[in-house]
This record gives C-alpha cells, sequence and structure tokens, in this order.
C-alpha cells in the first residue's frame, strides 16, 4: 500500500508518516524498486500502534523505545509490559481528572436549569 492510502486510511498525513518512520517510532517501511514506500500489513499495523500511543499520550521517545525492545526480542517482554503500565496509569490519571471536571460542569449545569425553570437563580446556587 502506498504513503497516500496509509496517510487516508490512518487519517495521518504523509509527512507524520514519514517523521514516524525517521525517528523510529515505526520499523522501517520497504520500498519498491523505485524507492516509494510500500506499506506491508505489518506495517500498517505499527502505524496503527503508533498513531493509537500518541493518542494515549505516549511521548515520542516512549514509541521509540517500545519499537526498540520490540526488536530486540522476548526477553524485553517485562519492559513493554511496564511501559504499557506507566502509560495506562497516567490515562486513567486524566480520566479521573475528566470525570471530575464533568461532574462539576453537570452539576452546575442543573443548577441554572433549575433556575430556567423556577425563575430564580440564588447566591448559592451560582457560586463557583
Amino acid at each position: 500500500m502506498n504513503i497516500s492510502k496509509v496517510s487516508k486510511k490512518y487519517e495521518i498525513s504523509q509527512d507524520t508518516l514519514r517523521y514516524y518512520e525517521r525517528v523510529g517510532m515505526i520499523p522501517p517501511v520497504n520500498r519498491t524498486p523505485s524507492g516509494l514506500r510500500d506499506y506491508t500489513e505489518q506495517d500498517c499495523k505499527w502505524v496503527e500502534l503508533a498513531k493509537c500511543m500518541r493518542s494515549a499520550g505516549l511521548p515520542v521517545e516512549g514509541m521509540i523505545e517500545y519499537l526498540k525492545l520490540t526488536q530486540q526480542g522476548n526477553e524485553t517482554i517485562s519492559a513493554r509490559r511496564e511501559l504499557l503500565l506507566e502509560q495506562r496509569e497516567q490515562l486513567l490519571a486524566q480520566k479521573a481528572a475528566i470525570e471530575s471536571t464533568l461532574d462539576r460542569l453537570n452539576f452546575k449545569i442543573g443548577r441554572y436549569e433549575k433556575a430556567m425553570e423556577t425563575g430564580v437563580l440564588s447566591w448559592d446556587d451560582d457560586e463557583a
């Protein structure tokens, strides 16, 4: 699959795909005899993983480290697992913060909805 198709499939710019490969976030992509990138199914899986991990907040350096560990073989399974566990913990903390913010917003929205029904908004209802 050429870079244009991969770009469209994963909604990532071609420049981003080239960057992922250049810095080592994904393994080197196969090339056609004329030098064009020819993404295999395995290459696409790496692109998908890189996109997922970036969405999860994993820094570029973390993804590079993950790829290096993977290339070293099964003796790095524990280290790879640890890297993913750490990222999961960070995501869970972000999720908790977002849920707390949503709870606060929902509380405030409920107060304003009540005030719209009754026509009354007391000072206590509109406190920060």
